[in-house]
């Protein structure tokens, strides 16, 4: 009653009577969070309505087990220490995603890190989502470098190889979700696997989705393109493979700074293909400064969306809005952000260090960031 005495707009008073009158007659219990501004204000509150939940909120983690060798301390919101793994399960993370790459130079994201990496995040009740580069290294559009041990092998003996590295990833270390290769928009395995030639293209592809089936009829399997430009084109294509999910990487840098396209592309995907689709990859930066000497990938203001400065705020208003953006779409199950572990590990002078630390889950402190509170 004593908010009813504050307002002093008589009609309001009348309003809120027969508002209130009417539950009482029909018996329905309400809650109501400031039907009415006591102040006169004509702002209107934001309306909060009940969303779905999403079954992938992931996050990249895939550099973990260097970073922690390196002994750096990695601190929670009330500044305690905290290991990364633990600090993503109580933000609310779901799905933690690795890359794995054939015969890597060295240890990490190879298939012994991997599987040990997996078995830990499952211990702790996560999911997890394996990106398999077909690749000893990085595997993206401008690159799809076949495995050293695979490089002399013809068509069908590549194949085979496909096949049996497939099977043994999902006998072995058994994701939940996996992806057969990463940002595949130019092919894979190259040159066999170009997209100039997409009929044997889509036979790699067919062979590692074989695989999976047969090994693990519940594994979920993602086809990964990045951007939106020519992806209708690409998964159109596609169209006989029997995959599960569509994965779209979006960086405003690459990928253009029209959220509203990358809804409707989204929202277009799904439907024409009837898939799931998720954002496989996303980022955004906390600052625009840096933390050593290694070149950063974004440092301008240019690079991103003018509605979201760089700032510990701008970095969680975006994931906010991609992760809102993601549940408009009819199909959409989630996203997952790439490099949160990212941060200056090799120390302030590094040249080799890292190119994201602006962009992942810690400030140059190595203190956790709001954009925990995304999820």
């Amino acid at each position: 009653m004593q908010l009813l005495k504050m307002c002093k707009q008589q009609t309001k008073k009348n309003i809120l009577k027969l508002f209130f009158g009417l539950i009482r007659i029909t018996g329905v219990y309400l809650i109501t969070i400031s039907l009415l501004s006591c102040s006169g204000s004509d702002e209107q509150e934001e309306v909060i309505t009940d969303d779905k939940s999403l079954e992938i909120k992931g996050a990249d983690m895939s550099l973990l087990p260097e970073i922690r060798q390196s002994g750096i301390v990695f601190y929670n919101q009330n500044n305690q220490s905290e290991d990364p793994l633990q600090s993503l399960k109580n933000a609310g993370v779901n799905v933690v995603r690795l890359r794995i790459w054939k015969d890597p130079a060295s240890p990490n994201s190879g298939f012994k890190s991997v599987m040990n990496l997996s078995k830990e995040i499952k211990s702790l009740g996560l999911k997890t989502l394996l990106s398999v580069h077909y690749s000893d290294t990085w595997a993206d559009p401008g690159k799809q470098t076949k495995p050293g041990r695979w490089k002399n092998a013809n068509f069908e003996q590549l194949k085979d190889s496909i096949y049996t590295y497939t099977k043994k990833i999902i006998t072995d270390i058994n994701p939940d979700y996996i992806q057969i290769g990463n940002e595949i928009n130019s092919g894979l395995l190259w040159p066999d696997g170009n997209i100039s030639n997409i009929s044997q293209m889509k036979s790699l592809l067919q062979i590692g989705i074989k695989a999976v089936r047969e090994t693990n009829s519940k594994t979920k399997i993602i086809i990964h393109f990045a951007g939106i430009n020519n992806a209708d084109w690409f998964f159109t294509n596609l169209s006989d493979l029997d995959y599960d999910i569509i994965g779209i990487s979006y960086y405003p840098i690459w990928h253009g700074k029209d959220l509203n396209a990358l809804q409707q592309t989204l929202t277009s995907l799904s439907a024409k293909n009837d898939k799931d689709i998720f954002i496989a990859e996303t980022a955004y930066p906390f600052t625009l400064d840096w933390n050593d000497f290694t070149n950063n990938i974004i440092g301008l203001s240019s690079q991103i969306l003018p509605e979201y400065p760089a700032s510990p705020q701008g970095q969680k208003d975006f994931l906010n809005k991609i992760s809102n953006l993601i549940k408009d779409v009819p199909g959409g199950i989630g996203y997952c952000y790439w490099g949160s572990e990212w941060v200056s590990y090799k120390g302030s002078t590094a040249t080799d260090g890292s190119p994201w630390e602006n962009q992942s889950f810690w400030d140059f402190s190595n203190k956790s960031l709001p954009v925990w509170e995304a999820f």
